[in-house]
């Protein structure tokens, strides 16, 4: 058993100096717990060990050590150096069993002794580490137990002013016991039991351990009875007086036991105080409810309470009053202590002067006696004292390195057992946040197969009776009202929610994570997206995107090569994605100094006949995200300034609608106008092919004929399935080319397509497109009409939650797709096209001609 005496060092109550306490280790708990003695029942408080750190200073002096917790530091000081080592190294056993006991998983219950005894074999084989030292039973263990308490200067000194009603019910309980133990004579100080021969005493001690009479055993209160009983001194007395040749000596032992006795019963007058005026207030109290009761009407018990309330707002005031006096009295009394503080000043510095003058004094009559006496035994003597000052300061010296020796030792020990105690509870918790991550994930997954049923229930409502429709509406109403982060999901900690999948009403960018939509039907359908998303993100979280981060972290200078390809695929993760935009920028466009200024500062200067088509563009720009839908937010003047710029830059396109989202996703990645400016030119000038956003917009409609030709060779049952039921899918596909899927994929999805896209060009709007068509292939089978299948074609897009499925079906279940043949089917179609139009022309004017001879 680790318990023992030790001294606490008392910082906070009235009386800062040391406190001799009794210190018990609760292996349960693993709590340090202290009492005033070792008979006291009641505890004056504890010391948490699980999360506590222990160190000693040879600075605070000989046997004194610390041990910190999270919410205060504990000064204990042991009798000797042996004794503190002692404790240091039980305590670190003792948390290192602890933690290790408390672990939940199975390996660590199957391996923890191992695991322990190998930590001190290291620990006694390093040099490094301090070795185990014996115990030292004279102060440590129950038998210390038995020993007197170190002694105080003063009897009040060791009472804890902090826990007065513990040392209450100790002092109690010793004196109940005391009773119980001297007979009930009630005579304390009778020294009839004091014999001569002390082989009673042996027989009291154990009928005192005996079972009582129910039969029980009591052992903790047998042992603090006998405890108790050695501690005071009187069961050795007949011993001692048998011993005892001398009359005197034994009247000094008398006297010695009549001194404590008296210390004692000066510390129980001062507790009988206390107890005295707990019992006056609550005879105070009691009259008072006693004149409460006994009122005969309600007036009176009212006037009763008036008394009792003009009472407290009097001792209200009185208590403003002294307070205000104690403020006054504290400023005095600063005056005072500074005037004291000053005078003291003064005195140390005629102290000063006074030694300075003795000092020259001295040096003089040293100087005087050196003249007179023989020059070379006065060498001597100097030498002489030197060298013992010398020898003296050595043994200093090294006592001081043992004791720093002992000291390193000892910290090494405790850095490499709490380094190990961090690792593994750092181990444990990244399992539990595993855990959550994929308990989050089924739940977000069962939830969103409740949505589904609910949906298809929604639209089975018209055929369903009137009692179970109106149940089914009131459920998807209910449903529509849950927030998206689960009720679980607010208990965890906040690194919970920031390491795994943060789930709020927008993402990083600004972009809505669940849409509104004005439709019912769409609103619990946005719902079921945005869980299947969060489910699909949880799960990729440890298994794919850590290690696609760690790559992008130990991606230093970025240059072309095929692995930063794979990685851009991949997606770029967000503390990344500037960074990467604007050296793709930089690579393709030469930024010429001032040349954005120029044109802002043309803009202002004349007015583009744009202008008012961009003016009706911009609140109409990206409006599921919160940096846009508002008339007053910051980055709608950026997106105006941007396109005023840009339809000065290049006149002959000047502005297209679509310009205004693809400037708007620039803007909320690189943030800074100059570089969102750039990135529009890098895709209008660069990526797409000539005449992509002019009037006629002649090549975006040979990119549609281009993909129809692609998705027939990739897709040919798909595109049977639309041909039966003559679908054009240019309709749907045709703004995905123009705005690179702006307002169609989700923010996260449509974000990785503009990693690839920034960097491969066109191509990968392609691959996109025809993945997007191939990752809902089956669900569009199954549709047999027409005004069904468009309808499902508005809104397939935003039911895409799965990226890494998406990403994988475009750049892998699609290949070959290389980028010569893009091009030759784009010059093909182009003629076609061209050709297509001309006819047209001629058609045209020989309809107007036509026209013109027939007359008005």
């Amino acid at each position: 058993t680790l318990c023992g005496y030790l001294n606490k060092l008392g910082i906070k109550g009235p009386i800062k100096t040391w406190k001799s306490r009794w210190f018990f280790y609760d292996e349960n708990k693993c709590h340090l717990l202290y009492y005033r003695t070792a008979q006291d029942i009641n505890p004056l408080g504890s010391i948490d060990l699980s999360s506590a750190s222990f160190d000693s200073k040879v600075e605070n002096g000989e046997g004194v050590f610390e041990i910190r917790t999270p919410s205060r530091a504990f000064t204990l000081k042991a009798i000797s150096k042996q004794a503190m080592v002692y404790w240091l190294q039980q305590l670190q056993m003792r948390r290192w069993e602890f933690c290790n006991a408390q672990s939940r998983f199975p390996s660590v219950l199957f391996t923890c002794f191992r695991v322990l005894v190998c930590f001190y074999i290291d620990v006694v084989d390093s040099e490094d580490f301090l070795p185990p030292v014996k115990t030292p039973t004279e102060a440590v263990g129950l038998k210390a137990a038995s020993l007197p308490a170190p002694q105080t200067s003063t009897a009040l000194q060791n009472i804890s002013l902090k826990h007065p009603w513990t040392e209450i019910q100790n002092t109690v309980y010793n004196i109940c016991g005391s009773k119980q133990l001297w007979g009930n004579n009630g005579n304390v100080f009778s020294f009839s039991e004091f014999q001569e021969h002390p082989e009673n005493l042996d027989e009291e001690q154990e009928a005192e351990e005996g079972i009582p009479e129910d039969g029980r055993m009591e052992p903790r209160l047998n042992w603090a009875r006998k405890a108790r009983w050695m501690n005071s001194g009187f069961p050795g007395l007949p011993e001692e007086l048998s011993r005892e040749k001398n009359l005197m000596d034994k009247v000094s032992v008398l006297q010695q036991q009549i001194l404590t006795l008296t210390e004692e019963v000066k510390s129980q007058k001062e507790l009988v105080k206390l107890l005295h005026k707990a019992l006056e207030a609550a005879q105070q109290e009691k009259r008072v409810s006693s004149m409460y009761l006994a009122a005969a009407g309600d007036k009176d018990r009212l006037e009763l309470v008036r008394h009792k309330v003009r009472q407290i707002a009097d001792l209200t005031s009185r208590l403003e009053a002294l307070e205000q006096e104690k403020k006054e009295l504290e400023q005095i009394l600063t005056l005072r202590d500074s005037h004291i503080q000053e005078l003291k000043e003064h005195v140390q510095l005629l102290m000063e002067k006074n030694h300075a003058k003795q000092e020259v004094i001295m040096a003089l009559t040293e100087q005087m006696a050196r003249e007179l006496s023989d020059p070379l035994q006065e060498a001597n003597t100097i030498t002489a004292e030197t060298l013992y000052k010398q020898q003296e300061e050595i043994e200093h010296l090294k006592d001081d390195i043992d004791a720093y020796k002992t000291q390193n030792q000892f910290l090494n020990s405790e850095i490499h057992q709490v380094t190990r105690l961090w690792t593994r509870v750092a181990e444990n918790e990244k399992a539990l946040l595993m855990k959550c991550a994929c308990l989050q994930a089924r739940n977000c997954q069962m939830e969103s197969k409740y949505l589904t049923v609910l949906r298809k229930l929604q639209e089975a409502v018209p055929g369903l009776p009137s009692s179970h429709a109106e149940f089914v509406r009131n459920l998807i109403q209910e449903a529509l009202q849950w927030d998206v982060k689960e009720e679980a999901e607010e208990a965890l900690s906040f690194r919970l929610t920031s390491a795994l999948c943060p789930s709020s009403e927008y993402d990083e960018y600004g972009f809505m994570t669940v849409p509104d939509y004005e439709v019912e039907d769409w609103k619990l359908l946005a719902k079921i997206q945005a869980l299947e998303i969060k489910s699909n993100n949880l799960r990729s979280q440890e298994v794919v995107e850590k290690p696609l981060r760690d790559r992008w972290n130990s991606v230093g200078e970025l240059s072309p090569s095929a692995e930063l390809k794979s990685l851009i695929r991949s997606g770029i993760p967000v503390e990344h994605r500037q960074r990467v935009w604007r050296w793709i920028v930089s690579q393709h466009c030469s930024h010429l100094p001032d040349h954005y200024q120029r044109l802002l500062r043309q803009s202002k200067s004349a007015e583009h006949p744009a202008c008012r088509q961009i003016e009706l563009d911009l609140p109409r720009t990206l409006t599921n995200n919160k940096h846009f839908s508002s008339p007053t937010s910051q980055l709608i003047p950026k997106l105006r300034r941007v396109l005023l710029a840009f339809s000065w830059h290049n006149p002959a396109i000047g502005y297209c609608q679509g310009l205004n989202r693809l400037a708007a996703v620039a803007l909320l990645v690189l943030e800074d106008e100059e570089s969102a400016f750039w990135c529009l030119v890098h895709i209008v000038e660069n990526l797409m092919p000539t005449d992509y956003y002019s009037d006629t917009l002649i090549t975006s409609q040979v990119d549609q004929r281009v993909f129809k030709d692609f998705l027939s060779e990739k897709l040919p049952r798909l595109t049977a399935h639309f041909e039966q039921y003559r679908i054009d899918v240019s309709l749907i596909t045709f703004n995905w080319f123009l705005v690179a899927f702006v307002d169609s994929l989700v923010s996260d999805i449509l974000l990785r397509v503009w990693d690839a896209f920034l960097y491969e060009g066109t191509k990968v709007i392609f691959r996109y497109a025809l993945a997007i068509f191939k990752y809902n292939e089956e669900e569009i089978l199954r549709i047999h009409d027409s005004v069904e299948i468009y309808q499902y074609l508005r809104f397939f897009t935003r039911m895409i939650t799965d990226g890494r499925k998406l990403m994988s079906i475009a750049f892998n279940d699609l290949n070959p797709f290389p980028m010569k043949l893009l091009r030759n089917r784009r010059s093909m179609h182009r003629e076609e096209l061209e050709a297509e139009l001309c006819e047209l022309q001629q058609i045209k004017a020989a309809y107007v001609k036509e026209r013109a001879e027939q007359g008005p």
